[in-house]
């Protein structure tokens, strides 16, 4: 398993090189910025980190779609599934690989964020207007987001158990392609409503569960609440998944 996680890691291993690079030249133009106080400078590495942070766990995801896609509909599928490796060894290597990408991408951009801010308001207090329009920002998204470290790590981590589930949801409508729908008209369509009707399913199941269980209870424990219920599903997903392989597509 240890060798497949691996082999898993190499091949997105460019990709994060990349991200990884361009995230080092945003952050020194953000630390000239403060350094020389040019608020120019400073304002346009942040922006870039903002956005290299949501594309970064976003493309963590495509990644592994991408890579399982081309594995199970190109020659390099005999050769995997040619190993004396199992369907959910295989597939279970690539969702391990893919949950700790996303959940370490995510972990340092969110250090990262803490670090800059903190640089930020340490050189000089004026920047105080600047802390209360991103508070009123992060509001607008989500009026109930507790602006504490507690509170911002529970919602970004329900945000990324969200994706993570959409990614594993993903995967199943992929196999079910290569495996079930293959050479049918209308396969990528009918692949994407399936895919759609899963995570309306994860939807109605998250309301559910949250009517039922956590009414009245805080902001932070909804989260959690859902974040639970989505890996849960992709646990679910995964079993799924890795069993139409192990019928259809294993040799």
């Amino acid at each position: 398993m240890k060798k497949l996680i691996r082999y898993e890691f190499r091949k997105t291993r460019l990709p994060k090189l990349i991200l990884l690079g361009i995230t080092a030249v945003a952050q020194v133009a953000y630390l000239l910025g403060l350094f020389l106080k040019d608020r120019d400078c400073t304002a346009a590495g942040a922006g870039i980190l903002g956005l290299l942070a949501f594309g970064g766990v976003m493309m963590m995801g495509l990644m592994s779609i991408v890579t399982l896609h081309r594995d199970i509909n190109t020659r390099q599928s005999y050769m995997l599934f040619m190993t004396p490796n199992s369907s959910y060894r295989i597939l279970g290597a690539k969702v391990i690989e893919n949950g700790l990408s996303m959940l370490l991408t995510g972990a340092f951009f969110f250090g990262l964020g803490v670090l800059d801010i903190t640089l930020l308001f340490t050189q000089e207090a004026k920047f105080s207007d600047l802390w209360e329009m991103v508070e009123r920002l992060i509001h607008s998204v989500n009026e109930e987001i507790q602006i504490n470290p507690a509170g911002l790590a529970c919602f970004l981590f329900s945000l990324l158990s969200a994706w993570f589930a959409a990614v594993t949801a993903a995967c199943l409508a992929d196999v079910i392609s290569a495996a079930l729908l293959n050479g049918k008209r209308h396969n990528g369509i009918l692949s994407f409503i399936l895919f759609l009707a899963v995570m309306l399913v994860l939807r109605l199941v998250q309301g559910l569960v949250l009517n039922a269980f956590a009414v009245g209870q805080g902001i932070n424990t909804v989260h959690l609440i859902r974040s639970g219920i989505a890996l849960l599903f992709s646990g679910v997903m995964y079993v799924c998944t890795a069993e139409i392989m192990e019928r259809k597509l294993s040799v």
